[in-house]
């Protein structure tokens, strides 16, 4: 069965709800980093097996993390997981001219690496 992102979003949602599950309501930002830490450390190590089934499982642990730190967020009025989702897409960009803009094409991993930094240094600059 396929369930769409929005299906997962609401998911969390619900968790943290009125009838929802005691522990996900009792969690905060603070209380979740050793659990972010966690399923961090066994995507890691997932990686480094070159383990794809639980790689998969660990992609979506994380993805917990970031859903549930969202989710918080949110109910306290700070910022959405579309927000989350639109500044990753306008960062994208920004750190890649090279492919979105109107920049010299960068011919080696090395020159998108030095646009990357160059961008990101004057992001740091202008803030």
């Amino acid at each position: 069965m396929t369930h769409s992102f929005d299906e997962l979003v609401e998911t969390f949602a619900i968790l943290r709800g009125p009838n929802g599950c005691p522990w996900d309501k009792k969690q905060t930002h603070e209380s979740l980093i050793k659990c972010l830490q966690n399923e961090s450390q066994e995507l890691i190590e997932a990686i480094e097996k070159k383990d794809d089934e639980n790689m998969k499982e660990e992609l979506g642990d994380v993805l917990l993390q970031v859903l549930m730190h969202s989710q918080l967020a949110a109910e306290e009025g700070k910022f959405t997981i579309q927000d989350v989702i639109d500044g990753l897409y306008e960062k994208l960009h920004r750190r890649h001219p090279h492919v979105f803009g109107q920049y010299p094409k960068a011919a080696t991993p090395e020159e998108a690496l030095a646009v990357w930094k160059e961008m990101k240094k004057k992001e740091h600059r202008y803030q």
